[in-house]
């Protein structure tokens, strides 16, 4: 089993419970880690045999520009979207970061952290 973590996509999406938030939008930062069997391809060096990163972030940005209220139903989104496209992805981790929320403060972020196993999808 191995790990492939993609880390700090970036993408500038409407999400947020503001109405300023949903017009406007603003920037967000996404790690997404995914647990796959890469033994075929470690052997073989061939992408077929792997479940290629390039079609896993192509997925969170399809993701990532439907709207949604709150962080929480972003990363949900984004978790049950990879386990039902790769099928051989045992489990899915994923940080959803709003990068300088508007909070009437200084903050560099609000993240919010999502695992989510095949075998223990809910």
């Amino acid at each position: 089993m191995s790990s492939i973590t993609l880390e700090r996509m970036l993408f500038y999406a409407h999400h947020g419970c503001f109405s300023e938030e949903q017009a406007i939008g603003t920037r967000f930062s996404i790690d997404l880690t995914y647990q796959t069997d890469t033994t075929r391809a470690q052997l073989s060096d061939n992408i077929a045999d792997t479940v290629s990163y390039l079609d896993v972030y192509q997925t969170v940005k399809r993701e990532m520009n439907q709207p949604s209220h709150l962080l929480e139903h972003v990363g949900h989104r984004i978790c049950e979207a990879v386990l039902k496209e790769y099928p051989t992805i045992d489990s899915v981790s994923v940080k959803v970061s709003k990068l300088a929320p508007p909070l009437g403060g200084q903050l560099n972020a609000v993240t919010i952290e999502i695992t989510k196993d095949r075998c223990r999808q809910n």
